[in-house]
């Protein structure tokens, strides 16, 4: 079945009619996201439930696919149906439903305190797509608690498929992940590095070897080597580029 932009919308129930001086609010948020895309290589960009659009998005071509900004802001959710491939868009269609399910659920206090992590492809001019990972999280909600403004980074997934579909709390660390077999929220004990597993992870990601790692941590190589075993198990991956970017996805620096 072919997805359309109102799929997007169903499970959404924004219920107030937003005045000038509500949007007046909203503008300090755009003004925020300006400021920070200018600090990161992520692509940042705010949605609009009430008005099923989008309200800023960065020059960070991650998420653009070759559109420029005032590109991608005029089409809005289409240009997740024109530059998604069928197979992610269908999954995205399955994480927008289960993912406001989730929320629904959620007590009204906490429903800022979540956000929300997926994978998926995004089409890109003359190249194979990109696997990129998304996180969303609301900003304010109508006086319904419903989510009304929403914050959305978009950077490199460090995984190696579609998916990966995780609700993360930022006050007490709890995590849920999304089975798409069993089509159940598990939730997940949340990943903790040891002070020194995380040096190594630091001092890796700024370009050291095992041997400069070393000499900074005053142990040997060998406790380094073992250390990042340890990082390696903990986090589920095959490289240090892989467990650094997932450290970071998981807010465990």
């Amino acid at each position: 079945m072919k997805i359309k932009i109102e799929d997007f919308f169903k499970p959404i129930h924004v219920k107030d009619n937003f005045s000038q001086d509500d949007y007046e609010i909203v503008n300090a948020f755009i003004n925020f996201a300006r400021s920070l895309s200018r600090l990161t290589y992520q692509s940042i960009y705010l949605i609009d439930y009430s008005k099923k659009s989008f309200l800023f998005v960065s020059d960070n071509p991650i998420f653009l696919c070759g559109s420029s900004s005032a590109e991608v802001m005029k089409e809005g959710y289409h240009h997740y149906v024109n530059n998604v491939p069928e197979d992610d868009l269908h999954l995205l269609k399955k994480i927008n439903d289960v993912g406001f399910d989730f929320y629904g659920k959620l007590s009204a206090d906490d429903r800022l305190k979540y956000s929300i992590s997926y994978d998926f492809h995004l089409k890109q001019p003359g190249s194979k797509p990109l696997l990129v990972n998304h996180k969303l999280k609301p900003l304010l909600l109508d006086n319904h608690s419903n989510p009304w403004i929403a914050l959305c980074l978009v950077s490199m997934s460090s995984h190696p498929n579609a998916g990966n579909i995780r609700f993360k709390s930022d006050e007490d660390g709890r995590q849920f992940e999304y089975d798409l077999v069993k089509d159940i929220w598990v939730e997940t004990p949340r990943v903790k590095l040891k002070p020194r597993e995380k040096d190594i992870l630091l001092f890796s990601a700024q370009g050291l070897t095992m041997d400069q790692i070393a000499d900074r941590l005053y142990v040997s190589i060998d406790t380094v080597k073992f250390h990042k075993k340890q990082i390696f198990s903990k986090l589920k991956v095959k490289s240090i580029t892989e467990a650094t970017a997932l450290a970071i996805e998981l807010s465990l620096f």
